[in-house]
C-alpha cells in the first residue's frame, strides 16, 4: 500500500501559532490541579505532590471544594477562585465532572488542560459523545488539551521543571523526547529510560488524543533545541498524510523511532478498545514509515537500543562499516546484520591492513571484520580501533568484546573510550 504524496500549505504564522498554543501546556507559568486531594495514595494527591517535589518553576494551585489546605498549600473551591492567572489545569476528577471543569477553565482564561481522567472514547458511544462535548469547549475557546485517559507530561527544562505524571521514576534531563499513547506503557518507558540513565527533555502521555496528537508533538519538537531524538509509542494515526509531511521534514534533522502496535487483527482490535484508536492496516504503516525515514522498532527494548545510539553517538557520514572483534562468530553475525540492513562491510585500505599486520599478533585477521583473537589485550583493541578509524573508507566502527577470564573488561572499555574521544 502506498500513501500518495500530498502538499499541505503551511504559513510560518500558522505554525508559530500552533507552537505558541502548546506553550501553555509544556511551558506554563502556573499550574492548577483540579481534584488535588488531602488523601494520600489518590492520583490527585500524587500529582500535586509531584509538582511540589520537582520544584515547578511557578505557582501551584490545588483546587478542591472540600479542602482548605493541601500539603500546607491553600486550596480553592473552584478554579475561578484562584487569585492569579492559571496557564495549565491538570484535571483529576470523576468523568461526569470533567466537562463542567473544562467549561470553568475556559471561562477563567485557562489555555491548557491535561485530562488524566479515563472513561471516554475508549469505553464506547456514550464516552465518545462526552469526549466530543469536551473537545468542542476546548476548540471554541482556543484552548489545547492533552488526553483524556492519559498519565500527564514532563518537561525537564530547568526553567520549567514540570511533572504532572504519577510515574514512580523519572529519568534525568537529556535530549530525548518521548510520547506514548498508552499510559501504562508510558510508565514502563520512563522506568526503562531511568534504568538506562537515558536523559529526556520531554515526555507526553497522549491518551485518547482528542486534541493534542502525535503530529502536534512532531511540529512542536521540530525546532525545539532541547530535542535531538524522538521516541513514540502509537496505536493509531489520526491524520496519516500530515504525519508523512511532518515526519519527512523532522527525520532529516532528528531521528524518529516509533513502536506502532496493533500489527495483527487481534492487536488492532485491542487497540480500539484501549484508547478508542482506529488502528488500520499494518502494511500501510510500514509503507508510511519507509516514505518518511521513520525508524520502526518492533519492541520497546529495540526502541531504546536505537535511542541510546542516537542520543549518545554522532551520526555516521555514510554506510561503510568496519567491525573489530575478539571472537569470530559474533563478528560474522555483525557483518550479516550490517549487510541485511543496507550497510556495507567495507574493504579496508591496504595501508590500514599493513599497519594492523605490523601491530597485532601474527594470527590476527586484518580483513574486515578485524579479528583480534580471544586473547587480545586492551592495548590491542585501542591500537586496532585507532588504525581503522583513520581509514578513509570507514564511516563507522562496531567493536565487539567477548570477555575472557584473562582480560579486564573495564580496561578494554577505557582504552576504547580514549580513542573515541579523539575522533
Amino acid at each position: 500500500m502506498y500513501f500518495a504524496p500530498v502538499k499541505i500549505s503551511e504559513t510560518p504564522y500558522k505554525r508559530e501559532g500552533m507552537v505558541k498554543s502548546l506553550d501553555a501546556i509544556f511551558r506554563p507559568a502556573s499550574v492548577a490541579v483540579v481534584g488535588a486531594s488531602t488523601q494520600k495514595g489518590t492520583l490527585g494527591r500524587e500529582i500535586f505532590d509531584k509538582l511540589l517535589d520537582t520544584d515547578f518553576n511557578g505557582p501551584i494551585y490545588p483546587v478542591n471544594p472540600k479542602a482548605k489546605y493541601i500539603h500546607s498549600v491553600k486550596a480553592y473551591a473552584r478554579i475561578s477562585d484562584v487569585p492569579g492567572r492559571v496557564d495549565l489545569a491538570v484535571v483529576v476528577v470523576r468523568k461526569e465532572f470533567v466537562l463542567d471543569v473544562v467549561k470553568e477553565c475556559a471561562e477563567s482564561g485557562v489555555k491548557g488542560v491535561v485530562v488524566i481522567t479515563a472513561g471516554f472514547k475508549e469505553t464506547g458511544p456514550k464516552g465518545a459523545e462526552l469526549e466530543r462535548e469536551i473537545l468542542k469547549v476546548v476548540k471554541e475557546n482556543g484552548m489545547r488539551m492533552v488526553g483524556p485517559n492519559c498519565m500527564g507530561l514532563i518537561n525537564t527544562d530547568p526553567e520549567v521543571r514540570l511533572d504532572t505524571t504519577f510515574a514512580a521514576t523519572v529519568p534525568p534531563r537529556g535530549n530525548v523526547a518521548l510520547a506514548s499513547q498508552s499510559g501504562a506503557l508510558g510508565q514502563t518507558i520512563l522506568e526503562h529510560a531511568y534504568q538506562l540513565n537515558l536523559g529526556i527533555s520531554m515526555f507526553v502521555s497522549l491518551g485518547n488524543k482528542a486534541d493534542v496528537s502525535g503530529n502536534d508533538l512532531l511540529e512542536y519538537w521540530r525546532e525545539d533545541p532541547s530535542v535531538d531524538v524522538i521516541l513514540m509509542y502509537l496505536e493509531s494515526f489520526g491524520n496519516p498524510r500530515k504525519f508523512i509531511r511532518l515526519a519527512k521534514q523532522v527525520s532529516r534533522r532528528k531521528p524518529i523511532i516509533v513502536v506502532k502496535s496493533g500489527r495483527t487483527r487481534s492487536g488492532a482490535r485491542a487497540a480500539t478498545s484501549h484508547t478508542g484508536a482506529l488502528a488500520g492496516m499494518d502494511v500501510a504503516f510500514d509503507a508510511l514509515f519507509r516514505q518518511t525515514g521513520v525508524i520502526r522498532a518492533d519492541t520497546i527494548n529495540e526502541m531504546f537500543d536505537f535511542a541510546m545510539g542516537f542520543a549518545n553517538l554522532p551520526l555516521p557520514e555514510g554506510r561503510c562499516v568496519a567491525i573489530i572483534t575478539n571472537a569470530g562468530g559474533p563478528g560474522i553475525m555483525a557483518a550479516d546484520a550490517c549487510e541485511s540492513h543496507g550497510l556495507e562491510v567495507v574493504d579496508l585500505e591496504e595501508s590500514t591492513r599493513r599497519k594492523l599486520r605490523e601491530g597485532l599478533v601474527p594470527d590476527a585477521s586484518v580483513n574486515n571484520p578485524v579479528d583480534l583473537l580471544a586473547g587480545a589485550q586492551p592495548d590491542e583493541f585501542q591500537f586496532a580501533l585507532r588504525q581503522v578509524l583513520e581509514d578513509k573508507h570507514v564511516d563507522a566502527v562496531i567493536v565487539i568484546f567477548v570477555a575472557p577470564i584473562i582480560t579486564d573488561p573495564t580496561q578494554v572499555a577505557r582504552k576504547i573510550s580514549e580513542v573515541v574521544q579523539k575522533f
